[in-house]
């Protein structure tokens, strides 16, 4: 064998393993965030924790997660994206551990909190490596497409993983499992992943205040108003809160120096359009989970096992779809596979909505899963490279932040409105029962009919991103006209 064939050979086996590493990071930090769901009535009566209490072992999550994004974007252009990156991955490890060990909710709490703090400055960093270590062109694309499948799919397969996990051995397995896996990214990373350059510059700490407490106001806004009411006292200053604070970062940004969220990156249409229909397809998709994951549990009498398993179909679709979307993106366009896939997502979940006190998994549920698969396996790929399209190099770490930004407050942000759906489907069911049901028939009946006005919340998610998508990232036939008018006057122009 050649000299030249062995570098060659390396330099693919290397490449590989770069993939591998920045793969294994974003679907431990995408898991995270799911395989809690089928393990919260386990969780609930080992840690004695309530209803209310359970959702803030996701939320705790989220709310770090998405709040932190910003700065850990920031801090990777600031002092270079692999050392930011193995200072996430070691915190999210050791947080992991402490999870899987609580013995409290305050400590599970706690543990899972840091999980999302250190995912904040983590997650930033894969995509941006991801970026400079593969050349424009078609590696590139193939690597973002399998990024795009673990971020779309890891979901379902935290629900899998998490359901097979609680019901085999322990929820707590659910948080062990990132320790070997965090372990070797660790040791693999200072060897494969090139360090990027450190700009110079400052933290804008106060725009990363004011953006995380901020998102975190108007979250909890949503998650209190499922509890106490919209017109309580805390939930009306949370969201007033919040939207004083978000204004107050704006303004920071537009005056800054240099901003933890160039605004400019919001100057183009398309990447606007990105990060708003993914908020709102992430929200919905997100809500859709955890709704099902509570009627499977509660209405069909699935055990967590079960309940995993039944989603396989979805997430085994999502995955295929990662071979199929290159070629489809080559043949159609991404602005139109993107429309198709909301679309095809679209008609899924209104299926999904229609479940009732009687419905069976097969065909009205596991079908429609998989038509929920193949659109959002075809949404997720076209979405993240509108995302960060046309981004300077500079900028990449904040884009690639704002993709995952909005990957994770639509996951809370969905689940926390459409919460308040569930509560208020759930006390106009208790207010016309079945006539002579038995009370757990009862109950049963209550819980499939706030699912159903949940997952029918969830249709209406994903409307919005189709909207969002058609206004905004479509192009519209007159640019494309105006574009074949001023390519030939240029190209006379460089000719003179």
């Amino acid at each position: 064998m050649s000299s030249s064939t062995t570098e060659l050979t390396g330099r693919s086996i290397s490449s590989r393993i770069v993939l591998a590493i920045i793969l294994a990071c974003q679907l431990m930090i995408i898991l995270d965030g799911s395989i809690v769901i089928t393990s919260l009535p386990e969780i609930g009566r080992s840690l004695h924790l309530s209803a209310t209490d359970l959702s803030w072992v996701q939320n705790a999550y989220s709310l770090t997660f998405g709040g932190l994004l910003l700065l850990g974007a920031r801090a990777g252009d600031l002092l270079g994206r692999r050392r930011i990156f193995m200072m996430g991955i070691g915190l999210f490890t050791l947080a992991s551990l402490i999870a899987g060990l609580a013995h409290s909710a305050e400590s599970l709490l706690i543990a899972r909190s840091i999980q999302g703090l250190a995912a904040a400055f983590a997650a930033p960093a894969t995509l941006a490596l991801l970026m400079v270590s593969f050349p424009e062109g078609k590696e590139r694309m193939r690597a973002i497409s399998l990024y795009s499948a673990v971020s779309g799919a890891g979901g379902s397969v935290g629900l899998v993983l998490g359901g097979i996990l609680t019901d085999l051995i322990s929820w707590r397995w659910g948080m062990f499992i990132n320790v070997p896996i965090g372990i070797v990214i660790m040791l693999l990373a200072p060897r494969y992943l090139m360090e990027t350059p450190r700009l110079k510059g400052r933290f804008d700490i106060v725009g990363a205040v004011t953006s995380t407490l901020g998102m975190t106001s108007i979250v909890y806004g949503f998650v209190r108003a499922a509890s106490y009411g919209w017109s309580n006292d805390g939930t009306i200053v949370s969201f007033l809160a919040g939207a004083v604070l978000l204004t107050m970062f704006i303004r920071i940004e537009k005056r800054a120096e240099q901003p933890i969220t160039p605004l400019r990156l919001f100057a183009s249409r398309e990447r606007t359009g990105a990060y708003i229909a993914r908020l709102l397809f992430v929200g919905g998709m997100s809500a859709m989970f955890f709704f099902l994951t509570q009627y499977l549990q509660g209405v069909t009498d699935f055990n967590p096992l079960v309940a995993g398993i039944a989603f396989i179909p979805m997430s085994g679709v999502m995955f295929g779809m990662v071979y199929a979307v290159p070629g489809l993106m080559s043949r159609f366009g991404s602005t139109k596979l993107l429309i198709g896939g909301v679309i095809i997502a679209l008609a899924g979940m209104t299926w999904l909505s229609r479940i009732t006190l009687d419905t069976s998994y097969f065909p009205n549920i596991a079908i429609p899963l998989v038509i929920l698969g193949i659109g959002a396996g075809v949404v997720f790929i076209p979405l993240t490279s509108s995302g960060i399209a046309g981004v300077e190099r500079g900028d990449s770490g904040a884009a690639s932040g704002l993709v995952n930004v909005a990957h994770q407050m639509g996951a809370s942000l969905g689940l926390a409105i459409l919460i308040t759906v569930f509560g208020s489907a759930s006390r106009s069911a208790a207010d016309h029962p079945l006539f002579g049901a038995t009370p757990h028939k009862q109950a049963q009946y209550i819980l499939a009919h706030a699912s159903a006005a949940s997952i029918t919340g969830s249709v209406i998610f994903l409307l919005l991103a189709l909207i969002a998508v058609v206004v905004l990232i479509r192009k519209k036939p007159l640019d494309n006209r105006i574009k074949h008018q001023i390519e030939p006057n240029a190209q006379k122009a460089e000719q003179l």
